[in-house]
């Protein structure tokens, strides 16, 4: 029986249309494919293949394959295929996030440049003649004959000589030849070889469990939860167990958690694999079209067998993936924020189960829900104790910044007078400091005084924060910009001013504080230059900087031996939010901003300034006590129904239209009210913490389940019945880690 293809349409529309499949065409599932369009043709991916739907028109033929090898592995259809019913989204989603546009689109190719190869050598006679009558050709020839008699035709010249190049390759001297040109994002980078270090019983111990781990009954290694404190020398078991697979003709892939740690992941792999640079592929979302083209292909044919990258990364087309290493395993950027909103640490498991390879979850500071999976056996669990220096962890003193705002007699203080001369202390033995301030810009926002009017975003229901650099106040959100008023919009007093600060407040008071100091800002306002982030963090390691500030950017896996002072200047700013995981990640974030402390011989040290110094988050951080605090907090998640005892999603309207929004959630909820599961509850709707963004009103209701499959089939039976009006969208989001 003929068969029809689902063909996921290249182009900005990404339409999905049914062909027939020609009976001599060996098309199967994730090929590439040319076909008919209205009255031109296109080209697209083969999403699935079936017997042809009952329609009243005939289906037209695909015209050709592009490439009969698929570019969609099996195991990675199988994936894709769960992600899109495990995350109600719709499999065209997943295929775009599966392939890359670059590589879905016919605009973007491999690069090729001109090659001058000398093929046969003049006589001395010959060469006389041509020098004579011909000098632009007898320099040719001598530049081949003293370069291998081989260079790019750019070299030689380019166009400047295209006419004394068609001359030489008539005579049958040189040929004209095209070869590939790889675009490499590193190009301008030069890796030193770094041999293995010698590991201490500790990681040896973790080194013999990853590449020997335990298997469950079907032969499948079990996930390995990899918890090591800051400076424990997890990044060298990762590199040595890398190198153990690679022996074994496997590949790898390294998921970091964001681009701000792949420079330094980057550099630490291709030195240790100095002699097979080529063998290790990046892939992440700074990389030029080109650049990702190139690398993904590299990764496709089997030239690159180590793939570094963010979380789209974990989708890499690896041919024999041996072990795939998830670093800072518990951060919420490997969440996706807009659909297929899958999890990379939570895909990079199952891709693992698929493929059968072992898979190491890595972090100082867990997720409950991974440490949880340890305490229940669906994980093993190893633990490294101790920095791989064997260091003492870095003292944390915590000021109550209660008592500092009395000295500072109502001003905003701060730094505090300890923290101050900690960093006095420390400039003057030529030691490095780190301050952390997860808050970027000049001023929170802009407040009148007597009548309390806020200068919001137009779009969206949040202050607008100053920048001092653009003289703009600017939306975090969406991006709106405005000037600054001089004057309350509202009731035109000139007392209007700016509340708070952020990191280039802070800049500032440092740089008046310590005119002497070098210092540099990281945060996404000074790291849109490409490599930007890279060049300051080199600067920084070759002691060109004396003080970084900055955002989450600097919060974790940057290794800096001769930084010994690292002040987090508002403890604060995560804590107080209406989200039951707030404790988790300020515990989390205080943790690992203060690993970045004492990770030499110097011994460190970290002062966190707070206006809550007695929460159990800080409290727990201060004496770096993971168990103690991952105990006090399942108890809470327990009592309550919270993950990781159930599975939690969200589900939201958004449209311009507020009526509209409200009244498409409050008919979703009657509807997911009637024949609900007896193990699911259901919430009620409300506005979404963030009201308004983008133009758009929010409106959310929280789904609760012990069984994932349950909540997800029952949520898609509902939303498949209810389509939506044209100007609202619905937005679902499975094991949601923050609101709307």
């Amino acid at each position: 029986m003929q068969q029809s293809a689902r063909v996921l349409i290249d182009g900005p529309s990404e339409l999905v249309f049914d062909y027939m499949i020609p009976t001599d065409m060996p098309v199967v599932t994730g090929c590439r494919v040319r076909i008919p369009l209205r009255n031109r043709d296109s080209t697209g991916t083969v999403l699935d293949i079936g017997p042809p739907p009952q329609t009243n028109f005939t289906l037209r033929p695909i015209s050709s394959l592009i490439d009969p090898e698929p570019l969609i592995t099996a195991n990675l259809m199988k994936l894709g295929k769960w992600i899109a019913n495990y995350y109600v989204a719709p499999l065209e989603q997943v295929m775009r996030a599966l392939l890359p546009e670059s590589v879905r689109q016919d605009t973007h190719s491999e690069k090729t440049k001109k090659v001058v190869e000398l093929t046969t050598m003049p006589t001395s006679e010959e060469l006389e003649k041509i020098a004579k009558r011909a000098p632009k050709q007898h320099i040719i020839i001598k530049l081949l004959e003293a370069n291998a008699g081989k260079m790019s035709l750019k070299d030689l010249g380019g166009g400047s000589i295209s006419a004394a190049v068609k001359s030489l390759e008539k005579k049958g001297h040189i040929k004209l030849t095209e070869e590939a040109v790889r675009r490499d994002p590193d190009e301008d980078q030069e890796f030193l070889e770094s041999k293995p270090l010698k590991l201490n019983p500790e990681q040896a111990v973790a080194l013999e469990q990853t590449i020997h781990p335990v298997c469950s009954e079907n032969g499948i290694p079990k996930p390995i939860l990899l918890h090591g404190v800051t400076g424990s020398g997890k990044t060298e078991v990762y590199l040595q167990a890398v190198q153990h697979a690679l022996d074994q003709g496997k590949s790898a892939l390294v998921l970091v958690p964001e681009i701000s740690l792949t420079p330094q992941t980057v550099q630490r792999f291709k030195s240790r694999f100095a002699t097979q640079q080529d063998q290790v592929a990046v892939l992440h979302s700074h990389l030029s079209q080109g650049e990702r083209f190139d690398e993904w292909h590299r990764i496709r044919n089997g030239e690159a067998r180590i793939v570094i990258g963010a979380r789209s990364a974990v989708f890499a087309p690896l041919k024999e993936l041996g072990i795939i290493i998830v670093d800072e395993e518990h951060e919420n950027t490997y969440k996706q924020e807009t659909s297929p909103r899958y999890h990379g640490r939570d895909i990079a498991v199952l891709r693992a189960h698929f493929e059968k390879a072992v898979i190491v979850l890595g972090s100082a500071t867990p997720s409950l829900e991974s440490f949880h999976n340890t305490q229940s056996g669906k994980y093993e669990l190893i633990r490294l104790t101790h920095r791989a220096d064997s260091q003492a962890m870095p003292i944390m003193r915590v000021l109550d910044m209660r008592l500092e705002a009395q000295k500072q007699k109502g001003r905003i203080a701060i730094l505090s007078d300890r923290l101050r001369v900690s960093m006095e202390k420390k400039l003057e033995q030529g030691e490095q400091i780190i301050l952390f301030l997860n808050r970027r810009g000049f001023a929170r926002s802009l407040q009148c005084p007597p009548c309390g009017h806020v200068c919001e975003c137009q779009h969206c229901a949040i202050p607008l924060t100053y920048h001092r650099t653009d003289e703009r106040l600017v939306c975090h959100m969406c991006g709106y910009q405005s000037l600054p008023p001089k004057k309350c919009p509202s009731c035109g007093d000139d007392a209007i001013r700016f509340q708070g600060f952020g990191t280039q407040k802070v800049e500032e008071v440092i740089q008046k504080v310590f005119p002497k100091a070098r210092m540099a800002r990281i945060d996404a306002d000074t790291m849109r230059r490409k490599n930007a982030l890279r060049d300051t963090l080199n600067k920084f390691k070759a002691h060109k900087i004396d003080i970084i500030i900055g955002t989450q950017m600097i919060a974790k896996g940057l290794h800096f031996p001769n930084v010994t002072l690292v002040g987090i200047l508002n403890a604060d700013l995560g804590l107080h939010v209406p989200d039951f995981r707030a404790g988790e990640r300020t515990f989390q974030l205080l943790t690992q901003v203060a690993g970045r402390a004492g990770r030499g011989e110097l011994e460190g040290e970290v002062i966190v300034q707070t206006f809550t110094p007695h929460s159990p988050s800080i409290q727990f951080a201060r004496h770096h006590d993971f168990d103690g605090y991952a105990e006090q907090e399942l108890q809470f998640r327990n009592q309550f129904l919270y993950p990781p005892f159930s599975h939690c999603a969200l589900l939201g309207t958004r449209s311009t239209h507020e009526r509209r929004a409200e009244f498409t959630l409050e008919n979703l909820h009657k509807r997911l009210q009637k024949d609900l599961p007896a193990q699911l509850e259901l919430g009620e709707p409300m506005p979404s913490p963030l009201t308004r963004a983008h133009g758009q009103f929010r409106y959310q209701l929280m789904l609760k389940s012990t069984s994932a499959r349950a909540l997800h089939q029952h949520v898609q039976r509902v939303l498949a019945a209810t389509p939506p009006p044209d100007d609202v969208t619905i937005i679902f989001d499975m094991d949601a880690l923050g609101f709307f």
